[in-house]
């Protein structure tokens, strides 16, 4: 474990520890760790517990931000029983021995509900930051339905994005204390990356991006637990299809490191000349490959967050969204896992230029926030530290 001294002696400063796992919870916790920072009431911790490792790292230092505590414990092959047991005992020292007056968790990771679990042993304040989301199925995302859950029912701050969500908390939680709409962070972080990679600040590295300058691409990201196997087959079958189908059309893949995906992917695409596979893509390359793209084929939520505010169809490759309002915005089609679905959906949108139009109008009623989410949490952190915080 790697730690470095975060320390401060100014008088009524509220230490807060903010712990993050995996690349989304580093993009979408870094805006708040910058606005936290810009306060003089708070002293900020960030504790990565290496559940990923390199791409983690990348995110935060696009926002110019490093772990100050570090756990490691990522290794090629993970249990859920592994990460889980060794994010409790690895955060619970740090907490022991840093006494944070409050601890800030993202989402629906494994990091998240046993960081949450270590400070409710504690008696810690817990900050739910994307609270309320729900597919209404424990094992869909699994386990991240039950995370976020289970999360939301021990956490002391609910930070809904949006009123969909603080719906979902007011049927959970007869009170309504401490629960508030603020928006989603990623669309704070998406706006920030936008300014750069939009200016000269910022030049493209990526080889993948390189070779896709000229021509029309779909960007595909797959990876849930639930679609290893079979339905992550159907789904390189479905984009081989699409391909067939629109001869001037290309695909960019970046792989998640899981080796569950990557066979899948390597056996099904590697050969088709119109594909291109590569590693995760850094942020600001991912962000651009967003901005650039015809159309999005994804099972990830940050992502349908991302393709509402920037008018991008995406077609979800999963059964269920626990972000419906993306569908309701008209930006994201559920599809599944059956090759039929996607690409029937696909076609509709590569071959009628109305319909993928009128997509790309509702990027001006994103219903996920206008990018301040990150100022609200915070103003509501420095009221609330201004009363007691009993748990």
């Amino acid at each position: 474990m790697k730690v470095r001294g975060v320390t401060s002696n100014r008088a009524g400063v509220k230490k807060i520890d903010v712990v993050i796992g995996t690349r989304p919870e580093a993009i979408k916790m870094a805006p708040v760790v910058k606005e936290l920072r810009k306060r003089d009431k708070f002293l900020v911790r960030v504790i990565s517990t290496g559940q990923h490792t390199d791409m983690l790292r990348q995110a935060l230092s696009f926002f110019e931000l490093s772990p100050d505590a570090d756990l490691s414990i990522m290794k090629r092959v993970q249990s859920l029983d592994y990460i889980t047991a060794s994010v409790i005992a690895g955060v619970g020292e740090l907490f022991d021995s840093g006494c944070p007056d409050a601890v800030l968790v993202h989402g629906d990771t494994t990091t998240t509900f046993a960081a949450s679990l270590a400070a409710f042993h504690r008696q810690i304040p817990i900050g739910h930051v994307e609270a309320g989301l729900r597919s209404f199925d424990m094992n869909l995302p699994f386990p991240e339905e039950m995370n976020r859950t289970l999360t939301d029912r021990i956490a002391h701050w609910l930070f809904a994005p949006t009123e969909m969500a603080a719906r979902n908390l007011r049927r959970e939680r007869p009170s309504e204390k401490n629960m508030y709409v603020t928006g989603n962070t990623v669309i704070d972080a998406l706006y920030s990356a936008l300014d750069i990679v939009e200016g000269a600040a910022w030049a493209s590295a990526s080889p993948a991006l390189s070779g896709l300058e000229d021509s029309p691409f779909i960007l595909m990201t797959a990876h849930r637990r639930e679609s290893w196997g079979e339905p992550m087959e159907r789904i390189c079958r479905a984009l081989s299809e699409i391909l067939r189908r629109h001869e001037g059309t290309r695909a960019l893949v970046p792989m998640h490191k899981n080796p569950a995906v990557r066979d899948t992917m390597k056996k099904i695409l590697g050969d088709n000349d119109r594909v291109v596979l590569c590693d995760p893509l850094d942020y600001p390359d991912f962000v651009r490959a967003l901005k650039r793209c015809k159309i999005i084929l994804s099972d990830s939520g940050g992502v349908q967050e991302e393709a509402s505010a920037l008018g991008k169809p995406v077609i979800v490759l999963r059964g269920v969204t626990e972000r419906p309002e993306a569908v309701e915005s008209g930006t994201a089609i559920i599809a599944g896992t059956r090759t039929r679905n996607i690409v029937n959906a696909a076609d509709r949108l590569l071959s009628d230029e109305e319909e993928y139009r009128r997509v790309e109008e509702k990027k001006n009623k994103n219903p996920f926030g206008d990018g301040t989410a990150s100022v609200r949490i915070a103003d509501i952190l420095e009221k609330n530290f201004a009363r007691s915080v009993v748990y």
